[in-house]
Parts: C-alpha cells; sequence; structure tokens
C-alpha cells in the first residue's frame, strides 16, 4: 500500500471518530518524504487535548531540497513559460477538487484549529474555493501596459514578469484559507512556491499538496514543508534562490524577516497584526451595531487580525450599548467545535489561552472593569480543551496595554468618545492599521470619518466582510502589500521594461553627451 492509499485510508478513519491519528508526510518535488532526519512532531486537537497527526519535522536540508525543486521547476520553464491558460486549468482542476473535498476538509481543519465547523465549512472553505476561481481567470487578464513611442526614436513595451521561487509562510488561525490567499496568486502569476503551514495547524495545507499532486501540478511547482518557524521560516527567507517570502502573522514577526532578509534584499510581503476600532456613533442602528460588535469581535474566537477588539461608543449611547453587548455575548455558545451550533470552539492551545488569559489580568491591573469575565468553561467536556468564554472590559483607556496590544482572543475592550474628531484620534493612535469599522447613519460623517482612518479596510455599518475581487492590506505595522484582488499581482510579479531602436543609426543624437562632438 502506497503511501497516498495509507493517508486516504487513516483519513477515514479519522473522520469516523477513531483516536488513530493520521500520518503525512511532506511534499517535495512533487513526492511525498519524510523530513532527512525522520523526526517527527504531534498535531492536538486543541477541543480535547488528542493527537490527532503525526508530520514531519522539517530541517534546513529539506528546505534546500524544496528550494532546488522549486528553483529547478520555475527556471526550467515547465510552469512560468506556460500558458495563462494552462497556468488557469491547472488551478481550476484544483479549486474543483477542493470544492468536491469540502466536508472532509472542514472537518480536519475545525479539528486543528479549533475553530467551528460552521465557520470552516460555510466560510473559509467556499472563500478559498472562490479564490483560486478568481486567480485562475486573473491569470489570463494579467499584463503590462500597452507598447508606445515615448521617445521618437524607439517603442517600448512593458512585460509582467514572474519573480521566481516564493516562500509563503501560513499562520494558524486561517490555516487552508490564507494557504490559498498566498499560493493562488503566486501561482497564477508564474511563480513556483514553497509552503510553510504554521507548527500548531499544518493538517490542511499537507492536503492541500496532496491534491495539487492529483490536480496535475507539475514536480516542484508547488511543495509543501512541516516544522519549526526558526529553521523553515528562516531558511526560506535567508536563502539566496528564494526571491520573494509572504507571511501572514504577527508583527513581531515581520520584523524579524525584515531583519533576516537584509542579505538577499529579496521581496516581502507581509500581512501582519491588526487591532481593529469599532467606531459607533449615537445616530447608529444601535442593533445592527451590536450584531457586528459579536460577530467582529469573537468571530474565530477573536483570533482574527481583523477582529473588531476596540469597540469606541459615543459617551451618549456608552452604558446602553455595554449592558446590552454584555447580555448579547452571554448568548455565544460555547462547545465542541465540530458541533454545529457550537459560536465558540477552543483557543488554538493551552498556551495561548494562558497567554489571552494574562491580558483580561492586566486590564482589570490597569483599571479596566470587567463587564463580562466568565473565565474557563465548567464541565467534564472542557477540561482537557483550551476553552475560554468571551470576557468585555469597558472604562478603558486609549494608553492600557488592552488598547494598544494584540490580543488575539475573545476580549472586547470598550472605549468612550464625545466627538468625531476625538473617535478618528482614538481609533488611529495604535502601532496597527488593518481593518476598521464606522457605524452611524450620516453619510457626511462615515465619509470623513473612513478618509481620515488609517487602515487598509475601512467599513461602514458591517465589519468583516472581504471578496476575491477587492484588495486587502494593511497601514503602518500592520504590514506591506495586498491580499485578494488583482491589486496583489504587483506583489508577485516584475515590469520590464523592453525597448526597441527603430532609427538603425550607428551614432544616436544623443552620443555627443558621451563620446565625440555634436
Amino acid at each position: 500500500m502506497d503511501n497516498s492509499q495509507i493517508q486516504k485510508k487513516t483519513l477515514k478513519v479519522l473522520c469516523l471518530n477513531s483516536l488513530m491519528p493520521l500520518k503525512y508526510k511532506m511534499l517535495i518535488n512533487g513526492e511525498f518524504v519524510d523530513s532527512e532526519t525522520k523526526e517527527t512532531f504531534n498535531v492536538i486537537n486543541p477541543g480535547n487535548s488528542q493527537t490527532i497527526a503525526i508530520v514531519p519535522k522539517g530541517t534546513k536540508e529539506d528546505v534546500k531540497k524544496a528550494i532546488d525543486s522549486a528553483r529547478k521547476a520555475f527556471d526550467s520553464g515547465v510552469w512560468s513559460g506556460a500558458t495563462p491558460g494552462e497556468r488557469a486549468e491547472k488551478l481550476l482542476k484544483l479549486a474543483y477538487l477542493i470544492e468536491k473535498n469540502i466536508p472532509t476538509l472542514a472537518r480536519l481543519e475545525s479539528m486543528n484549529q479549533g475553530k467551528t465547523i460552521k465557520q470552516a465549512q460555510d466560510s473559509d472553505l467556499p472563500f478559498a474555493v472562490d479564490n483560486l476561481k478568481f486567480f485562475a481567470g486573473a491569470a489570463r487578464m494579467l499584463e503590462g501596459k500597452a507598447a508606445g513611442e515615448y521617445m521618437n526614436t524607439g517603442t517600448s513595451i512593458l512585460r509582467r514578469e514572474p519573480l521566481g521561487v516564493v516562500g509563503s509562510i501560513v499562520p494558524w488561525n486561517y490555516p487552508f484559507m490564507i494557504s490559498i490567499w498566498k499560493i493562488a496568486p503566486a501561482l497564477a502569476a508564474g511563480n513556483t512556491v514553497i509552503l510553510k503551514p504554521a507548527s500548531y495547524t499544518p493538517i490542511t495545507a499537507l492536503e492541500l499538496g496532496k491534491l495539487a499532486v492529483k490536480a496535475g501540478f507539475p514536480k516542484g511547482v508547488l511543495n509543501v514543508i512541516t516544522g519549526p518557524g526558526a529553521t523553515v521560516g528562516e531558511e526560506l527567507v535567508t536563502s539566496p534562490k528564494v526571491d520573494m517570502v509572504s507571511l501572514t502573522g504577527d508583527t513581531t514577526t515581520g520584523k524579524k524577516l525584515i531583519q533576516l532578509s537584509a542579505n538577499t534584499v529579496k521581496r516581502l510581503h507581509l500581512e501582519l497584526g491588526g487591532k481593529a476600532p469599532f467606531i459607533v456613533f449615537n445616530d447608529a442602528n444601535m442593533n445592527a451595531a451590536l450584531e457586528g460588535a459579536i460577530v467582529g469581535g469573537f468571530v474565530n474566537g477573536g483570533q482574527d487580525c481583523t477582529a473588531a477588539t476596540r469597540i469606541y461608543v459615543h459617551k451618549d449611547i456608552y452604558k446602553t450599548f455595554v449592558e446590552k453587548l454584555t447580555q448579547k455575548a452571554k448568548k455565544i455558545r460555547i462547545g465542541n467545535q465540530l458541533d454545529r451550533k457550537t459560536d465558540l470552539g477552543p483557543l488554538v492551545s493551552e498556551s495561548h489561552r494562558k497567554r489571552v488569559e494574562e491580558y483580561i489580568k492586566i486590564g482589570k491591573q490597569e483599571g479596566a472593569k470587567a463587564a463580562l469575565d466568565l473565565g474557563r468553561p465548567k464541565g467534564k467536556e472542557f477540561e482537557k480543551g483550551s476553552y475560554l468564554q468571551p470576557t468585555i472590559l469597558s472604562d478603558v483607556k486609549q494608553d492600557m496595554r488592552v488598547c494598544q496590544e494584540e490580543i488575539f482572543g475573545p476580549v472586547l475592550a470598550v472605549l468612550k468618545f464625545s466627538t468625531m474628531d476625538e473617535a478618528i484620534e482614538m481609533a488611529n493612535g495604535v502601532a496597527y492599521g488593518l481593518a476598521s469599522s464606522v457605524w452611524t447613519k450620516d453619510v457626511h460623517k462615515a465619509f470623513k470619518v473612513a478618509n481620515n482612518l488609517k487602515f487598509g479596510d475601512v467599513w461602514v455599518n458591517d465589519h468583516l466582510p472581504l471578496t476575491s475581487e477587492l484588495p486587502h492590506h494593511g497601514y503602518k505595522q500592520s504590514g506591506s502589500g495586498s491580499d485578494l484582488s488583482m491589486y496583489c499581482f504587483d506583489e508577485y510579479t516584475q515590469v520590464k521594461h523592453v525597448y526597441f531602436d527603430l532609427t538603425d543609426k550607428a551614432r544616436k543624437s544623443w552620443h555627443y553627451t558621451v563620446y565625440g562632438s555634436k
């Protein structure tokens, strides 16, 4: 029985709720392989602390093999030299295979990351499929500017070309969806890719590698390497054979990548941390704003860079808003992430739960009031999981750490403001600039606030909507470069100017400025 048959069999057993863990291999040059040292690590279900998979612990040598594979595939032209239509065909085939396997992939995603099955199956996976389909079409629309004569002696054309080898580093909060966000535009543009999933959540990235092979991607075009960031990620960033690294992660990691990439001066695409403001004016539809704050704040357990973690409420409605928000948050259903009735599953790990709890403690020490602080849920079913119930901190001040720093958990900080200018100043008063929203019925107010918020995404009377056609990117320390949309091709391609002389003269009119006389 070969490796693919073994994986298929164990996958079926896992889906029948067996305790038998899946055993995976990495994808290098179209082959499923163990790490060079044969070392592995366990992947844990944060809902019950059980091992659900065993994956290879990649080494620097493994990464080098993957890089060489991707380099060879790119330089040979097997992918970069393929027509846009040929690349699109493979991407559409991959989208079809993902779509066909959404129930299984969603279950694995939910078990591994802790997100609810309804979010994984009804939101993350369908969005990933749509993203692949979008970039399959976009591959056939990728072009430079039309040729033209910008000097009277010749014609200039602009070519848009792939960069080469791309290292894609994916976070643990959206393992599958962001893997697609990374590889879809990179592959559509003609690059080859080494995909490095987070060590907490590698399962669906490895499944993605299997589907890519089934879709017929040439060897070396997509490689999937598992292992610690200090080993795998660092090798990708420092290797001169890698032309670009795209990271979605925290700002601290982004800063480290910038330092590590200095010697090779490679291109970096960084989608980093966020601390999204959610501004509610006294003329807003309160019911809509309350619903938006719950959904925007507790999405994915608050483990989302775009989550509405800073709730700014006008002083006239502040008390009422906090009371109603608290009552609404109490109705959030916490439990087994595979139950479709569950609204809030476990956090990704025990260590992360402790980190979030420490921030709640810090907020109280700084003077914030706990409008809601339910702590860890009681009951036998919660004993082995990293569950944490919603927390709402009121009377938060702008300079508190819970307002300034990314908590990345089910914790909302609620602040009071008096004027529009104050709301704008407070909203902009953090190091981040990824996502934001403003809630008001006044169109003039909405435009003024939106125009002055220093964030890549500004939603009016909603929070979170993203689509494949429109860009998603950060200002300030939330990073640089776009995900999604045609704009992200600027990250994964380079523009070449080609000039054709039309005079056929040996001596051009300007040569005298360098050599000889006019």
